[in-house]
C-alpha cells in the first residue's frame, strides 16, 4: 500500500485501516487514525507512520478526536513469526516495562543493537519508543476512567519518575494529567448515562469502581455470540463462568498476572448499535459504525501494574485484534467457505488469557468439570471467593506433583525446564515441535494449542486437507484458523478432522449441550 492509497483511505475515513496506519497533519502537529471524522487535510500537509510510536517521536500529538491511540493492534503482528512480529507480541505483553529491552533482546535470540534496527527500520520507532506509547495510553485509561491519585497512577502504569509521566502526557496529548482528568469530568457532567462507575468512590478503591471500565475496541464485525458460545462451553468452574442468557452474558475469569492476580469481566454486546455513547472519547466515533466497536470489560487488579498485560491477555483471548476483512476476502471466493463467511461476518479465532493454562486443559482432555477438579486440587484460593469464581488456576510448578496425570506432569515439568516456551513472542514452529514430540501431547494437540495459546491464524489448513483438498485448503493461508472455526460453527468438519484431539483417554460428554460444529474441541 503506498502514501497514494493510504490518502485515500483516509479522505474516505475508512476504519478497516485503523491501526495499519496513522497519519499526520504538520500544519496542526497532530496525528490520528485514518477513520478519523474530522475534515481531511491536504494532501502536501499529511505524513504517514506505520505507528503511533512513531508518530509521537516525530513529535505530533495525539488526535483529541479520533483517539488513535485506543485503536485494535495491527493483525499482521499475529500473522508474522519474524523478529518484527515476536517483538512487537512482547512489547505489547509489557516485556520491555517488566525486563528492559536487554530482557526482550535475550527472549528473541538477537543482540539490543539488532532488535532497535529491525524495529526502527519497519515501524519508524524502537522498542522504548514502543513501549513508552503503551504506558501513555495505559495512563491514560486510569486517568479518565478512575480516581486514583495520580502519583500512584504514574507508577502503575509503568513510568520511573513523575516527572517522566508529566512530560510524556504533554508530549502526547497536548495537557497535564490534572487537565485530562478535569476534561473527563466536564464530559460527564453530574449523574449522567455517561458517568463512570468511579464517581463518587473514594481515592484508589477499586472495589468502589467495580473495576477499571474498559472498552475493548475491535476492528469491523464482530461475531459476538458465536465467541461467547466457544467460551462457554468451555469455562472451567472455579476459573471461569458465564452468566447472563444468550445475546446479553458476561464472561468472568481469574487470572494470574506477574505482579499479583485479578478478575476480568466482559460483556457480550447487545448488536451493532446497542451501546450507549462512551465517556471521555475512549472509543472513536467511527467505531460505532458498521467498522467496528468495542467490547465493554470490567478489571479488579490486586497490583494496577498489571492493567497492560490484563487488557492485552483478555485482547487475545476475545481476537479483537483480528481483521475480518482481510478474512473474508481471502476466505469468500471460495465456493465452500463463501456462503459461511457470509453468514457469519467477523467469526473470530478465540486465543487463550494464559497459554500454559490452555495447554495443560487439553493434554488433561475431557469435560470442564474434569480440569475444574485440578484447579481445586492445587489451585490457589481467591481470598474471597466472586461468585463462581473461587480459584486461580494452578502454574506448571504446582503440577508437578506425583498425584498429577503423567502426560499433564511431563507437559508442566517441560514448562518449568524451559523446554517449552508459549510466552507471547514464542517461537511457533519450535514449541509446535517439542509439544508435538511430549508423551501424551501429539501433533494434533500441538497444532491446537499453537493456533489458541500462540495465537497462530495460520493453522488448521492441514487438517482441512483431505476434506476439501490440498490447493483449497492452501488458498486459505494465511487465515486457515478463521476458516476451521467456519467450518466447525456450521459442523462441516467431523471429530477426526480437527487438531484439538491428542488428550489421552478421549473426551468425555460437556456438561453444558454445544453449538452445533463445536462439539469436537473440548476442554480448551
Amino acid at each position: 500500500m503506498d502514501d497514494e492509497a493510504r490518502y485515500e483511505a483516509v479522505s474516505s475515513r475508512d476504519g478497516r485501516f485503523d491501526g495499519e496506519f496513522f497519519f499526520a497533519v504538520v500544519t496542526t502537529g497532530i496525528y490520528c487514525r485514518p477513520s478519523c471524522p474530522a475534515v481531511t487535510p491536504k494532501r502536501v500537509n499529511v505524513r504517514f507512520f506505520p505507528s503511533a510510536a512513531a508518530a509521537q517521536t516525530a513529535g505530533f500529538r495525539a488526535c483529541r478526536r479520533c483517539r488513535p491511540d485506543a485503536v485494535p493492534g495491527s493483525a499482521e503482528w499475529n500473522v508474522r513469526a519474524d523478529l518484527v512480529g515476536r517483538a512487537m507480541r512482547f512489547i505489547w505483553d509489557g516485556v520491555v516495562d517488566r525486563e528492559g529491552v536487554g530482557g526482550l533482546a535475550r527472549r528473541l535470540g538477537y543482540s539490543p543493537r539488532q532488535v532497535q534496527r529491525q524495529l526502527t527500520a519497519e515501524l519508524g520507532a524502537g522498542p522504548v519508543a514502543l513501549a513508552r506509547a503503551r504506558r501513555a495510553y495505559t495512563a491514560r485509561v486510569l486517568l479518565q476512567t478512575t480516581r486514583l491519585p495520580v502519583t500512584e497512577l504514574a507508577f502503575a502504569a509503568g513510568f520511573a519518575s513523575i516527572r517522566q509521566f508529566n512530560d510524556t502526557m504533554r508530549e502526547i496529548y497536548a495537557g497535564t494529567p490534572s487537565e485530562l482528568r478535569a476534561a473527563v469530568g466536564r464530559g460527564r457532567g453530574s449523574g449522567g448515562a455517561g458517568a463512570g462507575a468511579g464517581a463518587g468512590a473514594e481515592p484508589g478503591s477499586l472495589a468502589a469502581l467495580g473495576g477499571i471500565p474498559l472498552r475493548l475496541a475491535h476492528r469491523g464485525p464482530y461475531a459476538a455470540a458465536e465467541v461467547f458460545d466457544f467460551l462457554q462451553v468451555r469455562a472451567v468452574p472455579g476459573v471461569e463462568e458465564v452468566r447472563g442468557d444468550r445475546g446479553s452474558r458476561t464472561y468472568r475469569r481469574t487470572l494470574r498476572l506477574d505482579h499479583g492476580s485479578g478478575i476480568a469481566e466482559v460483556d457480550e454486546p447487545a448488536g451493532p448499535r446497542g451501546r450507549h455513547r462512551p465517556p471521555a472519547g475512549l472509543v472513536c466515533p467511527a467505531a460505532r459504525g458498521t467498522d467496528g466497536g468495542w467490547l465493554e470489560c470490567r478489571l479488579r487488579l490486586t497490583d494496577l501494574r498489571d492493567l497492560p498485560t490484563a487488557v492485552q491477555r483478555m485482547r487475545r483471548l476475545f481476537d479483537l485484534d483480528a481483521d475480518p476483512y482481510a478474512v473474508a476476502e481471502r476466505l469468500g471466493p471460495d465456493p465452500l467457505l463463501g456462503p459461511l463467511v457470509t453468514a457469519r461476518p467477523g467469526l473470530r479465532a478465540p486465543g487463550a488469557a494464559d497459554p500454559e493454562e490452555l495447554a495443560v486443559r487439553i493434554v488433561l482432555g475431557g469435560a470442564p468439570t474434569r480440569a475444574a477438579a485440578l484447579v481445586r486440587a492445587y489451585g490457589k484460593p481467591l481470598d474471597a471467593a466472586d461468585g463462581g469464581l473461587t480459584h486461580l488456576f494452578p502454574t506448571p510448578a504446582e503440577l508437578t506433583d506425583g498425584q498429577v496425570a503423567e502426560p499433564v506432569r511431563t507437559l508442566c515439568a517441560a514448562f518449568a525446564d524451559g523446554v517449552v516456551v508459549l510466552d507471547a513472542g514464542a517461537d511457533r514452529d519450535a514449541a509446535e515441535r517439542t509439544l508435538a514430540a511430549l508423551p501424551g501431547v501429539g501433533p494434533r494437540a500441538a497444532a491446537y494449542i499453537r493456533m489458541r495459546a500462540l495465537g497462530d491464524p495460520d493453522v488448521g489448513t492441514g487438517a482441512a486437507r483431505e476434506r476439501v483438498g490440498a490447493g483449497a485448503a492452501a488458498a486459505w493461508r494465511p487465515w486457515g484458523a478463521y476458516a476451521l472455526h467456519h467450518l466447525w460453527s456450521a459442523g462441516l468438519l467431523p471429530v477426526g478432522e480437527l487438531p484439538g484431539g491428542g488428550a489421552p483417554g478421549g473426551a468425555e460428554p460437556d456438561a453444558v449441550p454445544e453449538p452445533a460444529g463445536y462439539a469436537a474441541v473440548r476442554a480448551g
